[in-house]
């Protein structure tokens, strides 16, 4: 159980990588742009890849209606994210040490699994939607009014995940850098659970056998 418990500690700790890396990342290329304009997702705000991308990216939308990137105290996600993610540290390191000292059971492993798989589903559902919204409340006194062959207007809103064509743009949406150790911190934890399943499946066979 003390393999398991350290694997419980260690795995949230890779969550504090949101704090200094982006979530997400969307690249916009074109062929007038040899150097593609890029917006990084951070759990705190929205930040450029290069200097002035997202000041030529709003520059760009204002043409066909579409509002300004959020600032940061626009998004009520953007106060809330960084709370939740230091919420479910601090809870996992408590389960981990509890684990250590015997208090608890691998089980409360998988609880805290599946609390942050609950919520990375329901913020991704939530940055989606408001991509839906971003690419498709647009300004009906836009400067280029672009409709669909069936004379619907045209959405421009970004892949959550892929490369897709919007005009002449190609935009690709990805996971980043705290994405991935955010990642590499959950599988660690149901790693602890494993092996906390296993060390107790371990304990009950060789009890069976003495007795």
């Amino acid at each position: 159980m003390k393999k398991a418990s350290i694997l419980m500690i260690v795995g949230p700790l890779f969550l504090l990588g949101l704090y200094v890396f982006p979530l997400w990342n969307i690249m916009l290329g074109a062929p007038q742009y040899p150097e593609p304009l890029g917006m990084n997702i951070h759990i705190d705000g929205i930040r450029d890849v290069n200097e002035f991308d997202l000041q030529n990216i709003d520059g760009l939308n204002h043409y066909i209606g579409m509002r300004k990137l959020p600032k940061p105290e626009e998004m009520w996600e953007f106060s809330t994210f960084p709370l939740v993610i230091g919420g479910m540290v601090f809870l996992g390191l408590v389960i981990g040490v509890l684990g250590y000292f015997k208090k608890v059971s691998y089980g409360w492993f998988m609880g805290w699994f599946v609390l942050m798989s609950v919520l990375g589903v329901l913020g991704m559902y939530d940055f989606n939607a408001w991509m839906v919204d971003y690419g498709t409340n647009l300004d009906p006194n836009a400067i280029m009014k672009l409709s669909n062959p069936d004379g619907t207007p045209m959405s421009y809103k970004p892949p959550l995940f892929g490369h897709a064509k919007m005009l002449n743009f190609g935009v690709t949406s990805l996971p980043s850098t705290g994405a991935w150790m955010m990642f590499t911190g959950m599988m660690l934890i149901l790693a602890a659970f494993f092996v906390g399943w296993k060390a107790n499946k371990a304990k009950k066979s060789k009890i069976h056998s003495s007795s």
